[in-house]
């Protein structure tokens, strides 16, 4: 724990205790100021959002084909760490956490009651809308915004030899000096927070799922004291992967869980409607393509429905909090490897991973809502979100080997993310790192505890909308971050092309 940036680990580790004991003293009027919290920054700063999702894509690909893509981050292919597997393993699993597991059985049922651009409920044109928005949620657009922290934070550590994985590293370029002043020390504070808001939304939304999976199992009745145990084992996992390390730890248990993902959706798609599944999310994807600059810059300024507000700056939101953490993470895992590669990776694995999922399991459930077999719109409304899921996995055959399959699936993608995370918040208040070294286990470990403290306390408050505002209020601030992230990128792409 000698290298510990104590500085930096007492305000990120004060803050996550000034936001939970709130949360957790006085859960109703907590509650009520995250409501109108969350209205008057969604609205205010859509446009915002929706612009920063463009630019990012749009420099995402300016990186992948402009005359830097061939750069590689490091001294050569020599230096790759992993196999293409393994990198990608870690790199999708840190990305998408299990709340793909918890989205892709059920956005789609959320707009299909209260679809986009005035579409009747329940109509054709709704179904379209339905399976086609989950996909442009969680498609090139989400995945740019991890591109540019990564790739900016691997530049400046494996071919500017940078001693520690930070955002403010990565703008030195920019800011000179000032980067190891508290310029950059508000820098990487603001990333540690938005780790914490994204993570406590990943595993607020989850461990409701997997507890009410686990009470099918069992025979029991679901309980918040149940969802504390699923995060406290969830924590209890992680830690032990964490202080494993990259090697022994998170790439084996990254693995699994894609080995584990993948068998599970072929047989879903095996089981279930095949014909429809194939033929829903083929149309789905053309579906996103043919209207995917429209759903881009769409903000609903006639109707007002607040579909926008709710779902894209949410899902945007949650990105930009996200993103630091999985960029210094993928850039740890990619040295060695092109600039393009590393964008490509991201942009079109990643992006293909994610739809595979809703294109099987969001239209599965869909099949059984529109067939009659299994009333899941109505099974939403009355208990939930979670137990419609589940309901939905447990209709499959063998019902108690797939949901157990299931649930492990998802606390494996959710302690394959947290681990990661622990991993970088450990990295980030650390003195100075190295290219390949770990920071101390028991910092590790620490995060990997104290991960789990604000989403208790999130669920402690119940719904949606104070798992969406965590991610909206930590990723507002990193918009600027990431505005000096791409000038310093850019600064230092052109500085090595001229001396070379």
């Amino acid at each position: 724990m000698k290298q510990v940036d104590w500085p930096i680990f007492l305000l990120s580790a004060g803050f996550l205790g000034l936001v939970a004991l709130p949360l957790a003293v006085a859960p109703e009027q907590s509650g009520h100021v995250i409501e109108i919290a969350y209205a008057w920054l969604a609205s205010r700063f859509m446009s915002l959002y929706l612009w920063a999702g463009v630019a990012c894509l749009g420099f995402a690909l300016y990186l992948a084909w402009g005359p830097y893509g061939e750069q590689c981050l490091g001294a050569g292919p020599q230096d790759i760490e992993f196999s293409n597997l393994s990198w990608f393993a870690m790199l999708f699993c840190a990305g998408i956490a299990s709340g793909l597991m918890y989205w892709g059985v059920i956005e789609w049922a959320y707009y299909y009651q209260a679809p986009p651009y005035g579409a009747e409920v329940g109509s054709p044109e709704a179904i379209h809308w339905a399976v086609s928005y989950p996909l442009f949620h969680w498609g090139f657009t989400a995945w740019a915004f991890y591109v540019l922290p990564c790739v900016a934070v691997a530049h400046a550590c494996h071919r500017r030899g940078e001693a520690s994985y930070r955002l403010s590293s990565a703008c030195r370029p920019l800011l000179g000096r000032a980067a190891d002043g508290p310029v950059g020390r508000v820098i990487d504070l603001l990333f540690m927070v938005g780790i914490l808001g994204g993570a406590s939304t990943s595993l607020g939304l989850s461990t409701p799922m997997i507890a009410e999976g686990l009470s099918e199992l069992g025979g029991f009745e679901r309980s918040y004291r149940l969802d504390v145990f699923v995060v406290s084992a969830c924590s209890l996992i992680f830690a032990t992967s964490v202080i494993l390390g990259l090697q022994r730890g998170i790439r084996v248990l990254s693995n699994l869980n894609l080995g584990l993902a993948f068998a599970l959706l072929a047989f879903v798609l095996v089981a279930g409607d095949t014909l429809f599944i194939l033929q829903m999310g083929t149309s789905a994807v053309g579906h996103v393509l043919q209207n995917f600059v429209r759903m881009n810059f769409w903000t609903d300024p006639v109707l007002r429905t607040g579909f926008v507000e709710d779902w894209t700056v949410f899902y945007w939101a949650w990105w930009i909090a996200y993103a630091p953490f999985v960029g210094l993470f993928v850039a740890r895992i990619s040295r060695g490897r092109s600039i393009r590669q590393v964008v490509w990776g991201m942009l079109l694995l990643g992006t293909a991973g994610s739809w595979l999922f809703f294109m099987v399991l969001g239209n599965y459930a869909l099949s059984l809502e529109l067939s009659g077999q299994l009333p899941v719109l109505a099974i939403l409304d009355v208990e939930g979100a979670p137990a419609a899921i589940i309901a939905v996995v447990s209709s499959l055959p063998q019902p108690t080997l797939v949901l157990g399959v299931f649930c492990l699936v998802a606390l494996l993608y959710l302690a394959t993310t947290f681990d990661s995370a622990a991993y970088t918040l450990a990295s980030v208040a650390t003195r100075e790192l190295g290219p390949r070294g770990d920071p101390a286990r028991l910092h590790r470990g620490f995060w990997a505890v104290a991960l789990a403290l604000l989403p208790i306390a999130l669920m402690g408050i119940g719904g949606l909308r104070s798992l969406q505002t965590a991610s909206l209020i930590a990723s507002l601030p990193l918009l600027v971050v990431g505005v000096l992230l791409a000038l310093s990128l850019l600064r230092a792409l052109r500085q090595d092309a001229a001396g070379q």
